[in-house]
């Protein structure tokens, strides 16, 4: 049984517990952490918790992801991470940081940041831009060039267990209403695909493109700090879940980014990886790369429904998880109004496609007309050939 933390969570609270010149705590939470911020600092708590792909129910196992978190964060935002502290318990049976009797649970303290400068605020604020995200998408490369190769993860067999894990933790999210025929559905579709592209994920694994990636890698977990993009919070608890593809990793960042209506910028990231990395030989996996990531978000946002108290923001909850899984991504827009164009990562991802068949695609375009995707596939001896007809888009010029 996980531990009981009441005590703990009460503590943390506390303004008292900080000093005297703090008289207010914040709380941030997540499904698997209590964020406690006070001062300039941030003390994050793990949750006594356990699921099918995460074991925080000790304190000694929370201690070593504490241990974890700092470390590995350290590779993207050493300035943000400061310590993994204990927290003890007196003779008296009060609580307290550092040495003051046994180690009852830990902490990892962070330098405090203005909430308003994580991108998912940025974004909801209309505050991101092309630049913003043209340097993002610089420290995600240099991040992956330079983190540490795993080919004793990824590849076929571990995408095979993620929808597995996937399909588990759908079905158990009886709170969110997803209904059991769609869940099979993804969970299909998702083998489906995962058949066609395992060739492709076993040898990019052999060619040293599984790393020890962030893992979490939306934007919820990326910050402005000194006017920098900083990634922080990656996924520190499985070194299964987080030793992936790179592209893999990329694949959340698109996700959401196409999740909040903002493609125009999953495009703009995408083409910039692919010019600074040239991973194009791995596109072909990117639609199962970004479904699995949005079924991960699902299951995650309908945990986080479970533990929410009251009524008003269930249904926004609900309805949120839904969306993840159940809506297709809108690859095109029919407006005049999209500013970069919205067909730009659906495009680039059936490019590649195309080519690794051995044929080609292009595009015509004619103002106030629109344009017209045009491609050729050879057929192998003896089979009929029929004509192809131009795919049309409505992008307009």
């Amino acid at each position: 049984m996980p531990d009981d933390q009441r005590d703990v969570i009460d503590f943390l609270s506390t303004p008292s517990s900080y000093g005297a010149a703090v008289e207010r705590v914040d709380i941030i939470e997540t499904h698997a952490s209590l964020v406690f911020l006070a001062g300039d600092r941030a003390h994050k708590l793990k949750r006594a918790v356990k699921y099918s792909y995460l074991d925080f129910s000790t304190a000694e196992r929370r201690r070593v992801a504490c241990e974890a978190e700092l470390q590995l964060n350290r590779r993207t935002a050493p300035e943000l991470y400061l310590e993994a502290r204990a927290l003890t318990r007196s003779a008296q049976g009060e609580l307290a940081f550092g040495n003051a009797g046994p180690p009852v649970d830990w902490i990892v303290v962070m330098r405090r940041f203005d909430q308003a400068l994580v991108f998912d605020e940025l974004a909801k604020a209309g505050r991101l831009s092309v630049s913003s995200m043209i340097e993002l998408t610089g420290q995600v490369a240099a991040f992956h060039q330079s983190a540490e190769r795993r080919p004793d993860h990824g590849g076929a067999a571990a995408l095979a267990a993620v929808v597995e894990t996937n399909h588990g933790c759908l079905t158990a999210a009886r709170e969110a209403g997803f209904s059991s025929e769609r869940i099979a559905e993804v969970r299909q579709r998702s083998s489906e695909r995962l058949a066609v592209v395992g060739a492709v994920l076993d040898r990019r694994r052999a060619e040293g493109k599984v790393r020890r990636c962030h893992g979490d890698l939306h934007l919820r977990n990326v910050c402005l700090f000194e006017n920098r993009p900083t990634l922080f919070d990656c996924l520190e608890f499985s070194e299964e879940l987080a030793s992936i593809d790179i592209l893999y990793d990329l694949a959340f960042l698109l996700m959401d980014l196409e999740h909040r209506e903002l493609g125009d910028f999953a495009n703009v990231v995408l083409n910039r990886y692919l010019d600074l990395t040239g991973e194009d030989d791995g596109l072909p996996a990117m639609p199962l790369f970004l479904s699995l990531r949005a079924a991960i978000r699902a299951h995650v946002t309908a945990t986080v429904l479970e533990r929410t108290v009251g009524s008003r923001p269930r249904p926004a909850m609900a309805a949120e998880a839904h969306r993840y899984v159940f809506d297709e991504f809108r690859q095109e827009d029919a407006t005049t109004t999209r500013r970069y164009g919205g067909t730009g990562l659906g495009l680039a991802i059936a490019k590649k496609l195309v080519e690794l068949q051995g044929g080609r695609i292009w595009l015509e375009s004619a103002r106030g007309i629109g344009s017209q995707f045009h491609f050729t596939l050879p057929l192998a001896a003896g089979r009929a050939a029929r004509p192809q007809k131009p795919a049309r888009s409505p992008v307009h010029a």
